[in-house]
């Protein structure tokens, strides 16, 4: 009987980004025996949750050709209005003072998740209906953003409840902390929507070309729009969790800068910035290998300013092959 020989080509280049997060581990083991302990990685998996579920909605920009810079000022908005409804209300801090809302952590997170979607939505809109390029409309997303969470609240918003904060520091199963299920929870729906429903399927194809989409009958503009609310839906779970784990939302630095991470975890992860290529593993991938770095050179005693350095390096190696594979294919 014929046996087809296995493909080691095609499956190297497949698996390669995996390839690489295995051979960092093993050669972060051997030069710090701590980094396998289970405290470690289940410090590092907390740390990379928040920044991953935003790399799971950054990634769908991406693919559709466009990018989403607001994610990092929609967590800081988001953050500290759900902070400031479920503070007990003899210790609120926010704008309104002794008069404002006060909300049970259930419908505090219901209303994070509904700014966030109308946030994602508008400038959805204004990307899909005026042609103005996603990097301008969501840049200025990001400065409407982290203005109005320093126009909410001119401090930190802090003594949180513990039923919140249960959100990320709870324990699934007596053991998995909540913000790890809930990171989880976000990558299954994340492959779902991706593989298994038509707006997957239509992004997929707006990404590719955008023109042969709208012959195919597809809504471009109203699928642009559930991108970006996407994005922005989870940017605002995101930021509630971190409100959750930290214990508190700073309108000035929660969130700064999370969403470049979140571009580099989707672009390391293979996602292509020429649209149309995505895969929801790769992204996992991504996250994880920027974890693994952050985490390594920490150990390491490596200076900070350098995990920039080599992130950056990184991102730019990843792009540079992206841009060669899209040369060989045209």
């Amino acid at each position: 009987m014929y046996t087809k020989n296995f493909d080691y080509k095609k499956f190297f280049s497949q698996n390669s980004i995996w390839l690489i997060l295995i051979i960092m581990i093993v050669g972060l083991s051997l030069l710090r025996p701590a980094f396998l302990t289970v405290a470690n990685l289940k410090g590092l998996m907390e740390g990379e949750s928040v920044k991953g579920i935003m790399a799971f909605g950054v990634m769908w920009a991406i693919l559709s050709k466009g990018i989403d810079l607001a994610p990092g000022a929609v967590v800081a908005l988001v953050s500290v209005i759900v902070a400031s409804v479920v503070q007990p209300v003899e210790l609120a801090t926010r704008m309104l003072g002794e008069s404002g809302l006060h909300l049970p952590t259930f419908l505090a997170i219901l209303l994070g998740i509904v700014i966030g979607a109308l946030i994602g939505a508008v400038f959805g809109a204004i990307i899909a209906y005026t042609g103005i390029p996603p990097f301008i409309a969501t840049l200025g997303s990001q400065l409407i953003c982290r203005a109005l969470s320093k126009m909410y609240s001119t401090a930190p918003v802090s003594n949180l409840p513990d039923d919140f904060r249960w959100l990320a520091k709870g324990k699934f199963l007596g053991f998995i902390p909540m913000i790890i299920v809930f990171f989880i929870i976000m990558f299954a729906i994340s492959a779902f929507l991706l593989t298994q429903t038509r707006f997957g399927k239509n992004i997929y194809a707006i990404g590719g070309n955008v023109e042969a989409a709208k012959v195919a009958g597809i809504n471009v503009e109203k699928n642009l729009i559930l991108v970006y609310m996407w994005c922005s839906v989870c940017a605002a779970i995101a930021g509630i969790l971190l409100a959750a784990r930290t214990g508190s939302s700073d309108p000035s630095t929660s969130g700064l800068n999370y969403e470049l991470d979140a571009i580099a975890a989707a672009t390391v992860g293979g996602t292509s910035h020429t649209g149309g290529v995505c895969r929801v593993s790769g992204v996992l991938c991504g996250i994880l290998i920027l974890g693994v770095i952050n985490n390594g050179l920490v150990l390491l005693g490596v200076d900070d300013n350098m995990t920039n350095v080599v992130k950056g390096l990184i991102i730019i190696g990843a792009v540079s092959i992206d841009m060669r594979k899209n040369t060989r294919k045209a």
